[in-house]
């Protein structure tokens, strides 16, 4: 077995494009014989040979991730993940002596149908395999994420074949290989056997165009018997090679999926596959897809399963794209690698735009400054060129794919701008990308990943920097720009997403971007006594690894919606609806391409603290692809307006799709505001002196510390002044504009550690009436710089209110993490309700699917469960009502933030697993003033200025709310 050979995969067939024939296919799939090694010298000799005993052999499904079985475990062959850096010393083509080696056999029975000629097919083997079957070496595979295919016409026999795979975890071409991802070594796709005598097709390329409403079809068939191609639906039948004109079709988009079934008919198979009349342009610096300028609102995703690795069911593809669907994605990029084929029949027939990106990605040569990065090194080209070759071969006939991507995060090189040439020789209808290639010498697209929304729009206007060469400069500017890795979602987030969206909207050559990314890779796993959690990077004791990093993702492992993808379907929403504040009119801008609006259904609704009290259907919404237009709204919707009312107005869909049922929301437009202003609150209540402490009202104060002890018989403590939250992902990475962590700055200012002393506590008497003044002075230790929080309390008997003013003092770090008041009560609190905004959390530059109105949750129900714990949960409200302790107790007042959990925040920070939380009996409750922005700094930009919490802003600030006892 050579593992060091930079060459192409051994004794494979030529690549084709992958079809279903009537001459039939076997699948391989199920339990083979599976024998695990920890090296290639200490693997066991023979086992190509037939009669070679493999009886006390352990047994594996196929296909599978071996590293997730008990077998690999108990050899200590866990799963790694790393993002940049290799597992193993960079030295090409070289890789360690310990190399974990998975032998596998299978004996099976065939049909007659496949012993006149057969092939067979494994879609995918990592890193690399030799393979034999009834003791003949058919050749080796590489190329892990792309087809192998071998001639097996001459062994193949009714029954007893024996089927052989040495599948090695290293070679020379896991330096290709470097994906951001787990390294999952196995036969991880399908192995079928395919029939395929000598007179059978042997590959077929379908051209179908688009354009002023006529479509081009032209079929290549590979064949050695004659050939006809049939269109029933469109009443063509057509020769291969010849061209036809049809001026009655309907155009493939993402908008509109339209397929047609082609059959290929020869006198000994039949094939169907299914055709998309669609064509890409670059014109003026857009893309068109049928003539039409398209927004590419996607998403990156990589192929992952909490228990199965790599092995992705199509139950699950599906379930994943109707999702995407669900939530207004239009656009995939296959990072880092080609997908199963199952998902680019799923794009195709439920409508995506797909970037369909090569196997391939050597970023850990970066830490090297990219010396002997095979993307520049000759010797590499052959296997390079091979895997283009490959990957434009066996999907060249999907209408999904408007692109193909030379691979990501390879440097640059002569070799990518081979497999660009290779690309177009094959297929010159589709773009090419390549986010390295900087001055776009050698692509179709000018691609950045994690540009900040500032360079974006010097982008979109044309007014980027300058490149070297004034030649590439100009090709460069002519291009479309689209953002492959953007707004990367990580834990709690992404932040700022809305302002990109804008820039989409308004430049035409910011054609949308791509968010990082779909899908967290935690790893399904249990502690001894049987709880669940996700691993991550060091999880299972592996020595080089990257942490959490592996859990970036617009849903869970398990395919669990997060805040963000609630969010982004909102920011990619098709249609925008905007309401007049007097409810009198409706705005309608119509953002899809091609679609009008008579597939969607648009409802109306009026509702208040008591619930909903009117409601409607809005007739004849006629807006055009691209148009906008201002209607009138019913009046019984505008009679329906009044103080603490919300009006909102959704677009749903008329009928079922593919991918959702009549009624799905797709949309929606508000105004109004929830909850009426309390009247205020007069100090009719002077202080009393007790021997527990001072009270006001219902409430009592510890003299000593001036913190609210009880309230109405509630047990509390607090208020306490807190400046610091449990980092998130975003917070603790590299914010490039600053170069600096956010969270790092918070820690050296020790905000977390902050202490309080009581200054002053006096009565007051003044034209308000009597009340409470009690001063509080923070500060962390070893630090002289300061918080005086001053809190003027004044109640009328059953109520009462609390100013809060703040004045700072000394040098502050850049930003803080939020501004607020900690309180802890015991009682049972465990419900809330609230008027504002929900019902997800929200913070400064996020929670745009946040929408007004009145709420209510549990406090379990309002936790984020994010892998690694962090900062979630915050919401936006002008009441909070507290329940299940007994009395409720309400905290009405100008806009604030408030979030409540069942454990502490420092609890919360040092729990590195879901699993590691565990509640104290209390309530925790926060109410804040104003909080820093999210961000996507855990790769890419940090907070926008306007979402930063400058300690400068702070003096002189208020917060003001009132509290009351029901």
């Amino acid at each position: 077995m050579d593992l060091s050979s930079v060459e192409p995969g051994v004794g494979t067939l030529p690549p084709r494009a992958r079809f279903r024939s009537s001459l039939g296919e076997q699948s391989l799939n199920g339990d083979w014989r599976f024998r695990l090694s920890p090296s290639l010298a200490a693997a066991p000799a023979g086992i190509e040979a037939e009669d070679y005993d493999d009886s006390d052999w352990d047994r594996i499904p196929v296909p599978s991730s071996w590293s997730l079985h008990d077998v690999a475990r108990r050899h200590g062959a866990a799963p790694i993940y790393t993002n940049v850096q290799f597992p193993f010393p960079l030295d090409p083509p070289f890789v360690p002596d310990e190399n974990p080696i998975g032998d596998h056999r299978l004996s099976f029975d065939t049909g007659e149908e496949f012993l006149s000629g057969a092939v067979l097919r494994f879609d995918g083997i990592d890193n690399t395999a030799d393979i034999w079957l009834n003791g003949e070496l058919l050749g080796t595979t590489r190329g892990s994420r792309l087809p192998s295919e071998f001639d097996v016409s001459h062994l193949l026999r009714p029954a007893g074949n024996v089927l052989v795979a040495r599948v090695a975890q290293w070679s020379a071409t896991s330096y290709l290989e470097d994906q951001d991802m787990w390294w999952l070594p196995g036969i991880f796709r399908d192995v079928t056997l395919i029939a395929r005598p000598d007179s059978a097709i042997r590959d077929l390329f379908v051209h179908a165009g688009y354009s002023d409403g006529t479509g081009t079809l032209r079929v290549e068939v590979d064949s050695s018997l004659p050939a006809t191609i049939a269109v029933d639906e469109l009443g063509v039948e057509i020769a291969p090679g010849q061209t036809v004109e049809l001026d009655h079709v309907t155009g493939w988009s993402a908008e509109e999926p339209k397929l047609y079934a082609a059959t290929i008919t020869t006198d000994v198979e039949q094939i169907t596959t299914k055709i998309g009349f669609r064509t890409v342009r670059v014109v003026d610096t857009q893309v068109l897809i049928n003539d039409r300028p398209v927004v590419f609102k996607g998403v990156n995703r990589h192929e992952h399963h909490p228990d199965l690795g790599r092995v992705i069911p199509r139950s699950v593809v599906e379930s994943e794209l109707r999702l995407m669907k669900q939530h207004n994605i239009n656009a995939i990029r296959t990072s880092h690698y080609p997908p199963h084929p199952d998902l680019l029949d799923l794009a195709d027939e439920l409508g995506f735009y797909v970037i369909d990106e090569c196997d391939l990605e050597t970023h850990g040569f970066g830490m090297n400054e990219w010396r002997r990065n095979p993307v520049a090194e000759p010797e590499w080209r052959p296997a390079l060129v091979e895997r283009m070759t490959r990957m434009v071969n066996r999907d060249k006939n999907h209408p999904s794919i408007f692109c193909w991507s030379l691979g990501n995060e390879c440097g640059t090189g002569d070799n990518l701008k081979a497999m660009a040439e290779t690309a177009r020789a094959i297929d010159g209808s589709r773009l090419i990308h390549y986010e390295g290639d900087w001055d776009s010498s050698y692509v179709d697209l000018y691609s950045r990943m994690y540009a900040a929304v500032d360079e974006v729009e010097k982008i979109g206007q044309g007014v980027e920097d300058q490149t070297t060469d004034p030649a590439a400069d100009a090709h460069r500017r002519a291009l479309p720009f689209i953002l492959c890795e953007y707004v990367h979602a990580m834990g709690n987030g992404p932040g700022g997403m809305t302002e990109y969206m804008e820039l989409f909207d308004k430049y035409p050559r910011l054609v949308g971007g791509f968010v990082w990314e779909w899908l967290e890779h935690g790893i399904r796993t249990h502690t001894d006594d049987g709880r669940e959690y996700f691993a991550y990077g060091g999880d299972f004791g592996e020595p080089v690894h990257d942490g959490n990093f592996v859990i970036d993702g617009l849903v869970s492992a398990d395919r669990e919606p997060r805040p963000g993808l609630i969010d982004l379907k909102k920011v990619y929403e098709p249609v925008k609806l905007e309401v007049a504040e007097d409810w009198s009119t409706l705005t309608v801008t119509n953002k899809y391409a091609f679609s009008g609006l008579d597939h969607l259904r648009f409802d109306w609704a009026a509702e208040d603290a008591e619930g909903r009290y009117a409601a409607g259907v809005l007739p004849g919404v006629a807006v055009g692809a691209g148009d906008r237009a201002t209607l009138a709204l019913p009046p019984e919707a505008t009679a329906a307006r009044h103080d603490g009312a919300v009006l909102t107005v959704t677009a749903r869909l008329a009928k079922d799709t593919a991918w959702a049922s009549e009624g799905h929301e797709i949309t929606w437009g508000q105004a109004g505001s929830p909850a009426a202003a309390a009247p205020p609150v007069t100090g009719d209540v002077p202080v009393e002196h007790t021997d527990a402490g001072l009270r006001l009202g219902p409430a009592l104060f510890d003299a000593a510390t001036g913190r609210l002890v009880d309230f109405g018989g509630a047990v509390v403590d607090g208020p306490r002044l807190n400046i610091w939250r449990a980092p998130t992902d975003n917070d603790n990475g590299m914010d490039h504009s600053v170069r600096r962590r956010v969270s790092g700055g918070w820690e050296r200012a020790r905000l977390d550690k902050f202490a309080g002393r009581l200054a002053t506590i006096a009565e007051v008497h003044d034209d308000a009436g009597p009340g409470l003044v009690i001063t509080t002075r923070y500060a962390a230790p070893s630090f002289d710089r300061f918080i005086d929080t001053t809190v003027t309390w004044r109640s009328d008997g059953r109520r009462v209110t609390a100013e809060v003013a703040l004045e700072l003092s000394g040098e502050w770090p850049p930003n803080l993490a939020r501004i607020g008041l900690d309180f802890a009560l015991d009682g049972g609190y465990d419900r809330l309700a609230w008027a504002g905004l929900g019902p997800g959390q929200q913070y400064p530059d996020t929670g745009q699917a946040a929408r007004l109105g009145y709420f209510s949750a549990s406090v379990d129900e309002l936790q984020v469960p994010y892998v690694r714990p962090q900062e979630n949960g915050s919401r936006q409200a002008k009441r909070l009502t507290l329940s299940g302790g007994g009395r409720d107790l309400t905290l009405s007042g100008d806009d604030f933030s408030f979030a409540a959990r069942p454990w502490s925040q420092a609890v919360l920070a040092a729990a590195e697993h879901a699993i590691d939380l565990e509640p104290d009996g209390r309530l925790h409750l926060t109410i804040d003033h104003r909080q820093q922005g999210i961000g996507t700094a855990s790769c890419g930009p940090g907070v926008l200025p306007a979402y930063a919490l400058d300690p400068a802003q702070l003096n002189g600030s208020d917060l003001n709310f009132t509290l009351t006892l029901e």
